[in-house]
């Protein structure tokens, strides 16, 4: 329970320091602090567009990471990169001295990646979707996932190198599932529990 309660101050500082360290930074260069920091947070601010953004908690070197999902979502761009200090609340709490940060987007969508130190690992509490155009897609993000660390899991989840869990699934499985017809809603539920990437064919 102390350990917990040690990683949990440490990750509530960390985010914390997140959310001013612009401002922070921009204290230093100007005379007039206070105007500087407020306008800064008002710009970071207005450049967010999700209401919700996720924010994905890794050990270190947050733009090895950000280069590893974008060598598989091809359509992504990593939007910012930036190395804070921690601060002393962090250090004395066994933090390092400095954490990254990192906004990537994949699919219209913002991902933010915090490197802090190894004190929270990924479950599968948490999962992301793919919706696959066919399956081809399927095979793609399947391998692509799995290769260099990944593990398949059954039913279509799998972990990537980072143990962060994916359901990779083709549209047309959902239509399956819940087909009028029962003996096809049966069919692919009874198929899909035998598999580990899903495989159109046999659930039809």
């Amino acid at each position: 329970m102390k350990k917990f309660n040690r990683n949990f101050i440490l990750a509530c500082t960390t985010i914390a320091m997140m959310s001013c360290g612009n401002a922070k930074q921009e204290e230093t260069k100007s005379g007039n602090a206070d105007t500087t920091a407020i306008d800064t947070v008002k710009k970071e601010t207005a450049m967010i567009k999700q209401k919700i953004t996720p924010c994905l908690w890794v050990d270190k070197d947050a733009k090895a990471v950000v280069d590893y999902y974008l060598s598989i979502f091809k359509d992504g761009k990593m939007k910012e990169y930036r190395v804070y200090e921690n601060p002393p609340e962090a250090k004395a709490q066994g933090g390092q001295d400095t954490f990254e940060t990192a906004v990537m987007e994949i699919g219209d969508l913002e991902f933010s990646i915090l490197a802090a130190g190894p004190y929270f690992k990924f479950n599968e509490a948490i999962s992301l979707v793919i919706n696959c155009k066919d399956q081809a897609e399927v095979d793609y993000y399947w391998n692509a996932l799995t290769a260099n660390g990944g593990e398949e899991g059954m039913c279509g989840w799998c972990k990537d190198k980072y143990g962060l869990s994916w359901q990779v699934v083709p549209v047309e499985y959902f239509e399956l599932i819940n087909s009028a017809d029962a003996n096809v809603r049966d069919k692919a539920m009874k198929n899909t529990l035998t598999q580990k990437k899903i495989i159109l064919s046999e659930l039809k």
